[in-house]
């Protein structure tokens, strides 16, 4: 079972630690193409001219205030890492909170969480790395359009993994279009809110609290030691957790669609 993850936005810049090593990361046929784009943001990141901050600025789709990302970005060769779940830091990762796992919880998100990143491709939560700022939205000088540069490179280093078993994918729609997974044994989740208003039930898309309930059914399929071995299995691990869960109908070509239903955020 792998289960896809977003990065977050928000990221806890390491103290210490010995600076990342591209080929160690999780997936290391990747190396050259991790190198390529660190190498470019690191490049880019250290012109010092106005101007040229300007344009790092603008090419990262960061505010005139938020040029201390850019500063970071230029000492990622030396900055200290350490493992990916303690560097990202956004809602999702708080919910989930890998480091309060027991040994044998947090062995199981090790082995299964894929984090999808505009700079490394793809990471485990166990993989040292050190707090940047790069989305994959961004159109890299000398690299193009990151989507489109992960997408060539990821499926010959995803696919084979992904044939043995099914794919829980919580990524938002950005970071999901760097790699496709097989159809027929993949699952997206949406996350309903159901309320009593006048004493009508309604359901809403959840947004913001999207993402923490995404990382509690991480936490709690971690915690279940779930070893799902198709959507249908993750579906009843998931009502076992007492998630209210039900399938949507999916269109030709996609895969299958499972809302949870929460009545609390």
């Amino acid at each position: 079972m792998l289960i896809l993850l977003p990065p977050s936005e928000g990221k806890t810049a390491a103290t210490a630690g010995d600076p990342v090593d591209p080929g160690s990361l999780w997936m290391p046929g990747l190396g050259t193409a991790r190198k390529r784009v660190l190498t470019r943001l690191v490049a880019m990141s250290k012109r010092t001219s106005a101007r040229a901050v300007a344009d790092s600025l603008a090419t990262l789709g960061l505010s005139a205030g938020q040029s201390s990302e850019v500063t970071r970005n230029a000492g990622l060769h030396s900055a200290p890492a350490a493992p990916a779940a303690s560097i990202y830091s956004g809602v999702l990762y708080e919910a989930l909170d890998a480091h309060s796992l027991a040994p044998e919880a947090r062995a199981w998100v090790d082995q299964r969480a894929v984090v999808f990143s505009g700079l490394w491709g793809v990471v485990r939560l166990d993989d040292r790395i050190p707090a940047y700022r790069l989305s994959v939205g961004v159109t890299l000088p000398s690299v193009g359009g990151l989507t489109a540069y992960w997408k060539k490179v990821l499926p010959k280093a995803l696919d084979p993994v992904a044939a043995g078993g099914p794919v829980l994918d919580l990524r938002s729609g950005a970071y999901g279009a760097m790699w496709t997974p097989p159809v027929s044994t993949s699952a997206t989740v949406r996350v309903l809110h159901e309320r009593v208003v006048d004493g009508v039930t309604k359901r809403s898309v959840v947004s913001h609290f999207n993402k923490a309930t995404k990382g509690r059914i991480v936490r709690a399929l971690a915690e279940a030691g779930a070893t799902p071995a198709s959507v249908d299995e993750i579906a009843t691990a998931l009502r076992d957790l007492k998630y209210t869960v039900e399938e949507q109908p999916a269109g030709p070509g996609r895969p299958r669609q499972l809302d949870v239903v929460v009545s609390e955020l």
